[in-house]
């Protein structure tokens, strides 16, 4: 038990050490992965034996990993088909003044919800609404909070998130399923959500709006009703009970064709803009618009390799035994959910990462929520609902740093941010009627 704790020691003052550094975690996670290999070896294990545990648990993310370049190739192509811009302008276009922050919170869900993806929203229609509510006399903190509120709405539960699809692998559970739970146990919150950025909207009117950016987007694409197809390919197919990986396809092809066709741009460099990010051609459209493609998603394929590399070696040499069954008994008096707010709140200030809390939360929690009567599919919603989300109240997390710097706002933003912190407290008393079977088991 004491190397097990000297090894997270280490690891966590390596992450600290890349954070304050500004360096990649990809360094911290490397570090981490050799000190618990020391730590499989001290429980009588060879190093290659070790390494081995750790390759297989590398071989299980391989679906995902394949599904995060193809979410990479779609970020580009997005970009540069048209696709994002066309919900961009025509949302801000029609934006009502007084309307503005409830539209930007449904606007930023829906995006969301299509693109799978808080970063690109936040970086793109986040910039644009930041830019409207500045220039327009509208508390920017709240235009923030309510941005980040409807990214995360997506990023919690839209079939393209890549979080919600590393949640379904890492429980062995079926993502669909999961999206259609996800739905049901948010509802209420979205709709708490939806009455207080209402309310808000009406306290802070748009004043005046400003075109610039609006034209240069008319001056860089051609914004037809074709581009919206490949949002259709991934909110379509899907509901036909189709692999997610054909919505993706189905999105690649289409967006790629646009491309070359509907915006004019040369074959060789629309294959450049997918593997290496869209570059527009109007410099002021650049900071929105601009990145995405292939490598854009190397460090997060990184991430959830080094991550499940670790959940080969605690599943092979059964080191987190002792620590699951503290977590047993803990959780017989505090109940399975708020057991994973625990824990996924701790994994989260610890780790710095919602990718590396949502794998620990899952092999930590596993075995406690099998033996105490819960299901697979119960403890994938319940990390949903709780680690996915509180990693984005965490001021140094990635998942909360990112996007308020993209968006050029600070932590308090996180006050106007309701529907992270609705959700979870509103699933606390409505879990029974999900999960009646499970929720009675552990009571009794």
């Amino acid at each position: 038990m004491m190397a097990l704790i000297i090894a997270f020691l280490v690891f966590v003052v390596s992450m600290i050490s890349c954070l304050v550094l500004g360096q990649s975690i990809l360094i911290a996670l490397v570090i981490g992965l050799f000190a618990f290999v020391v730590v499989g070896c001290t429980k009588g294990f060879s190093p290659g034996k070790v390494f081995t545990m750790a390759w297989h648990g590398v071989r299980d993310s391989l679906v995902v990993l394949e599904i995060m370049f193809m979410i990479g190739f779609i970020t580009a192509i997005w970009r540069a088909s048209g696709t994002i811009t066309f919900f961009v302008y025509y949302g801000v276009k029609f934006v009502t003044p007084p309307l503005f922050v409830l539209l930007a919170f449904l606007m930023s869900c829906l995006l969301s919800y299509i693109l799978g993806t808080s970063f690109s929203v936040s970086g793109t229609l986040g910039v644009i609404l930041m830019a409207l509510a500045r220039s327009g006399g509208v508390d920017p903190l709240i235009t923030a909070g309510a941005v980040m509120s409807g990214i995360y709405f997506g990023d919690r539960c839209s079939p393209a998130s890549s979080s919600a699809i590393l949640v379904a692998n890492v429980t062995k559970t079926d993502l669909m399923d999961n999206v259609k739970y996800m739905h049901k146990t948010g509802l209420i919150a979205v709709l708490i959500s939806t009455g207080i950025y209402a309310f808000l909207s009406f306290q802070n009117p748009l004043q005046q709006v400003d075109a610039a950016i609006m034209d240069s987007m008319l001056e860089e694409f051609s914004l037809s009703l074709l581009t919206l197809l490949p949002a259709v390919f991934i909110l379509v197919l899907p509901m036909l009970k189709l692999d997610i990986r054909w919505a993706f396809l189905g999105s690649i092809v289409s967006g790629f064709v646009l491309m070359v066709t509907l915006q004019g741009m040369d074959f060789l460099d629309a294959l450049k803009c997918c593997i290496l990010g869209f570059v527009p051609e109007q410099a002021d459209l650049e900071p929105i618009i601009g990145g995405g493609g292939a490598v854009s998603m190397l460090e997060v394929c990184g991430i959830i390799m080094l991550s499940c590399s670790y959940s080969g070696i605690f599943k092979g040499t059964d080191m987190l035994a002792d620590v699951q069954g503290k977590i047993n008994q803990m959780m017989s008096h505090t109940g399975r959910f708020i057991m994973m707010l625990i824990l996924g709140f701790m994994t989260s200030v610890v780790f710095c990462s919602q990718t590396i809390a949502i794998m620990l939360c899952s092999d930590l929690m596993t075995k406690p929520y099998l033996q105490t009567g819960g299901s697979r599919r119960e403890l994938a919603i319940d990390i949903e609902n709780a680690t996915v989300l509180l990693s984005v109240i965490i001021p140094w997390n990635i998942a909360c740093t990112v996007p308020l710097e993209m968006m050029g706002v600070g932590v308090k933003t996180l006050m106007y941010s309701y529907l992270v912190f609705i959700l979870p407290v509103i699933y606390i008393f409505t879990k029974r009627i999900w999960f009646k079977d499970s929720v009675d088991k552990i009571e009794k």
